[in-house]
């Protein structure tokens, strides 16, 4: 007889895994539910209400919490006739808390899981605080807290939740290994990035990464893979490079992505304010070293090169030293290294399917 595979009810507040729009914490959302197939379950999507609020207006707070008692409803007339063994909710923060999963848990008599929860004390006052409440009364429900990065687990730690605390690793979906040559040392240097053209952190790294290229004295050329609001900004920060940078937009395509990665040498991205870190991981799965600034995400993730914060000549002089003819290849099988040991689906799912069977319930074997 064929096991049962026990069904767990999937959430992300901040973004459904089927929202149209390409994003970290969308392929994220994607990657869980692969990684819980993979474990043995069956996750189904319980809803795509989206809790996000990016102004701080306490106003369409109780708008989105009014909504989520409806969705609640609804739901709970929905699974009672065959409600779901687990209720497992990615990323759970003050601008996008869980709405919805603390109340269907116990009305349905269920575990409740949360990944990548996060605690800010400082937002508990101010234009977010009824969110903030919101966030931090689902995160006390859980009965079990997949922390990812060590910049969320001390507010985690110093709440009291150490004993329902495991870690899960950021991962990728890394596919088969890329096949790679040594580097041809007479063309330029191919250097690539991938990220969203918007104000704040990204258009930050966007100029540190521009300052650096500055000081770069090998040849080399940019692709730039992105769109935002601030293209034109962008554009001009570079400008001073002329073709040297090719800017080729926004690419929906994972596959294809990945197949600019592999015809890259160095993938290069500051990371100012990175919250996982997501193409660190693509970028490392295709074979690619990466330099990054020693921030939170990359510290955790990144192999190879992290350079201290606006130090453009030490980012310039890490380049340098990856693609030099006797280190580029062995940076490159040790970045795919890094992933399979450290951050791939096998991973992930071995750790859901033992945290999952071992902390929560005798159904889930």
């Amino acid at each position: 007889m064929k096991p049962v595979r026990p069904r767990i009810a999937f959430y992300a507040p901040m973004k459904s895994p089927q929202h149209p729009r390409p994003s970290g914490d969308r392929e994220i959302a994607r990657l869980t539910l692969r990684a819980l197939t993979l474990a043995g379950f069956e996750p189904v999507l319980a809803s795509e209400l989206r809790s996000l609020e990016l102004a701080g207006d306490p106003a369409a707070q109780m708008t989105m919490c009014t909504m989520a008692e409806h969705e609640i409803a609804r739901l709970e007339q929905a699974f009672s006739p065959d409600p779901p063994d687990l209720w497992f909710t990615y990323h759970c923060y003050y601008k996008a808390p869980d709405l919805i999963g603390p109340q269907m848990a116990k009305t349905l008599d269920i575990p409740y899981v949360i990944s990548e929860p996060s605690i800010s004390p400082n937002r508990r006052d101010g234009s977010w605080a009824e969110f903030s409440k919101r966030s931090e009364a689902a995160i006390e429900a859980a009965d079990l807290l997949l922390w990812t990065t060590h910049r969320d687990r001390p507010a985690l730690a110093a709440s009291g939740y150490d004993a329902k605390m495991k870690q899960l690793p950021a991962f990728v979906d890394a596919g088969p290994m890329p096949l790679r040559s040594p580097r041809q040392t007479e063309q330029p240097v191919e250097l690539i990035t991938v990220a969203m053209m918007r104000p704040g952190d990204k258009m930050e790294s966007y100029r540190r990464l521009a300052d650096a290229l500055g000081h770069l004295d090998v040849p080399w050329r940019l692709t730039i893979i992105g769109d935002g609001e601030r293209r034109a900004d962008v554009e001009g920060v570079f400008a001073r490079f002329g073709d040297r940078v090719r800017l080729i937009g926004q690419i929906d395509d994972q596959n294809a992505i990945r197949q600019h990665l592999e015809s890259a040498d160095v993938f290069v991205w500051p990371g100012i304010g990175e919250g996982v870190g997501m193409v660190y991981l693509e970028a490392q799965a295709a074979g690619l070293p990466v330099v990054a600034e020693d921030h939170a995400a990359a510290s955790e993730l990144v192999a190879e090169a992290c350079t201290p914060p606006e130090d453009p000549r030490a980012y310039a002089g890490a380049i340098a030293r990856l693609v030099a003819p006797d280190a580029h290849l062995a940076a490159s099988k040790r970045a795919r290294s890094h992933i399979d040991m450290c951050h791939s689906m096998d991973s992930a799912a071995s750790t859901l399917r033992e945290t999952l069977r071992e902390t929560l319930t005798p159904l889930i074997r």
